[in-house]
């Protein structure tokens, strides 16, 4: 189910450049790209999972993750193989690092229905980089939109303006994930990318030029990936460029692919990086992947009561009225819709 691409322009001698990612890869006649998934095809550029999905699941939106955008709905994730990362630490790694082209056999109809008949609100591209499927997101995304679905990317943010401006077309949520606090040298020895800037850039030009809800998620890596002071320098980057309010989650790292000799990141190592935040002025700080932190709930900025109390991905108390305002003090939250009624009864399923 190849197709050929919308993001490259041609070259000379029959190679092409995607724009896709910030690595701009240009790709010579019969070579594909380092994603895995992308491909020069007599000249033209191909998207060769377009229609194979290799993962697809029922979540809730809080596994993304999102406290601030749609609360209690429940998610269809779907995902391809490949990724323009390299990280040493991912946990899709069989599908993401395998640079393998293969799935199971869908068009953007098939799973917008499918996603309607589990009773999903919406649809996530995630478990590899979605920006290098983008076409395929977008001709899911565009067709939820038109049956009433919403659409999240879970991202790196390792993109373009190109990518961005396709983004605008259907996509209604992102999630922007740093990796160890964006420092340089982490990137370059653990992500296999010289710079995180792009992704910086990416975070600025979806502030500046759309209307994409975001929120910002870094991963803590224990010894490695963990300087306060590069913290310092991301939360302050987020307050001065998204404003206090941006949501931002640190999670705790679990040792994973070539990883394995490293320990899950301490708690205390999460609680000082929140403590970071909240002194850099962001006033909607979480600690993630750890199930029962009292950093898991949403408090209110006025009166700092828990207005959300959560375990894990699930909502088990919303002191929040009907316009999201705080029941103790009056306080608006800023989280876009309500609370789904139905979050009680959430099921979550794997489908393929």
């Amino acid at each position: 189910m190849q197709k050929e691409a919308i993001l490259y322009e041609r070259l000379p001698n029959h190679k092409v450049r995607c724009l896709a990612c910030a690595r701009y890869c240009e790709i010579g006649d019969g070579q594909i790209g380092l994603c895995g998934i992308r491909g020069n095809k007599d000249g033209k550029l191909v998207l060769y999972v377009h229609g194979k999905v290799a993962a697809a699941h029922i979540d809730p939106i809080e596994k993304k993750p999102v406290t601030h955008y749609r609360p209690g709905t429940n998610i269809f994730s779907i995902g391809t193989t490949g990724c323009n990362w390299l990280c040493k630490y991912c946990i899709n790694f069989d599908l993401s690092q395998r640079r393998k082209i293969e799935g199971v056999d869908h068009t953007p109809e098939d799973l917008v229905n499918m996603a309607l008949n589990y009773g999903c609100h919406g649809m996530a591209y995630t478990y590899n980089e979605p920006s290098i499927f983008i076409e395929f997101a977008r001709d899911c995304g565009i067709l939820a939109k038109e049956r009433g679905l919403f659409n999240i990317f879970v991202s790196n943010g390792y993109s373009t303006p190109e990518a961005i401006g396709m983004m605008k077309e259907f996509l209604d949520c992102i999630t922007i994930d740093f990796k160890g606090n964006g420092e340089q040298n982490f990137v370059r020895k653990y992500v296999g990318i010289p710079s995180s800037q792009p992704v910086f850039d990416t975070v600025m030009q979806l502030q500046s030029l759309t209307d994409i809800h975001v929120e910002i998620t870094d991963l803590i890596v224990p010894g490695v990936g963990d300087d306060l002071e590069h913290a310092k320098k991301l939360c302050k980057f987020v307050y001065d460029t998204c404003g206090p309010e941006m949501p931002i989650h640190f999670l705790q790292f679990h040792p994973s692919y070539k990883m394995m000799e490293f320990e899950p990141t301490p708690i205390k190592t999460l609680e000082n990086h929140y403590d970071v935040a909240r002194k850099e002025g962001l006033k909607y700080v979480y600690v993630g992947n750890v199930p029962g932190h009292k950093y898991e709930h949403t408090y209110c900025s006025e009166c700092n009561k828990v207005v959300i109390r959560r375990y894990n991905f699930e909502i088990l108390k919303w002191d929040l009225d009907d316009d999201n305002k705080c029941k103790f003090c009056g306080n608006k939250i800023p989280i876009i819709g309500k609370l789904d009624k139905n979050y009680k009864e959430r099921k979550f399923e794997f489908v393929f």
